[in-house]
């Protein structure tokens, strides 16, 4: 089955039409710069205009955003704009699209893409799988038995006195210059603390984070099985496809 997916990121707005039996992108993947500010009306004008250059109007379509969303609804947006907040883009987009619309944390919607068809579809149906996407800040995704837990944000908890992401993200290691060595033992920790605090079956790894992980190997050592993701930076428009005509 085809449908869009759309994955909205602090930089670039970013849209494909997606075989969602194969993962495999069937148009040209388009990327639209982020506006700035990021306001409601802007973000909404991209938005818009990425759909009628792909030409897609009556088939599923999957929105990943970056913050979490209950119901459709748009709850936070730190790195966007606070305008963004309540936005309901199944409502706002209605005489655009005539199919389905279905909206979830940016996160959520790269998981989906590993779920479905990457690392993580041998606990498709059984057991607890742990996401993480590591880049300008930590994106966490929990699938239980092949179910979604949404919104998990698992980023923020407090860790080492602060902010998950403010100690352990990419950002945090290129802000503080710190050698690889150094930044994988921080990145370990929390690892272990997630294992504590979630017990999963399998970890993913994801995001700019991890591209070089040659380069911390030596200092993960975590019990729990894990791998690194398949899709790349393609899975928020995959995973947003396949999430749009699968709901768990």
């Amino acid at each position: 089955m085809l449908a869009l997916g759309i994955d909205i990121g602090g930089s670039g707005i970013k849209g494909a039409i997606v075989d969602t039996e194969s993962g495999k992108l069937v148009s040209e993947r388009l990327r639209l710069a982020t506006p700035s500010p990021a306001d409601r009306p802007a973000v909404l004008k991209v938005v818009r205009e990425l759909i009628e250059e792909l030409g897609w109007s009556d088939g599923p379509a999957g929105i990943g955003f970056p913050g979490p969303i209950h119901r459709q609804i748009v709850c936070t947006a730190a790195n966007l704009d606070p305008s963004l907040v309540g936005v309901n883009f199944q409502e706002e987009l209605k005489g655009l699209l005539k199919g389905p619309v279905r909206v979830l944390n940016d996160a959520d919607a790269a998981a989906f893409a590993e779920m479905r068809l990457g690392e993580g579809l041998a606990y498709a149906r059984s057991g607890t799988v742990l996401i993480l996407t590591v880049g300008t800040g930590i994106g966490t995704s929990l699938f239980s038995d092949g179910t979604l837990v949404p919104n998990l944000e698992m980023g923020h908890v407090e860790y080492m006195g602060q902010d998950a992401e403010q100690y352990v993200s990419e950002r945090a290691r290129k802000e503080n210059d710190l050698s690889w060595k150094k930044w994988g033992k921080r990145f370990n920790g929390f690892l272990e603390y997630m294992e504590f605090l979630l017990q999963p079956d399998f970890i993913i790894l994801g995001g700019g984070g991890v591209k070089r992980f040659d380069k911390i190997v030596d200092q993960i050592a975590i019990s729990t099985p894990f791998a690194l993701a398949k899709f790349g930076n393609q899975a928020g428009i995959i995973g947003a496809a396949i999430a749009s005509v699968r709901k768990k």
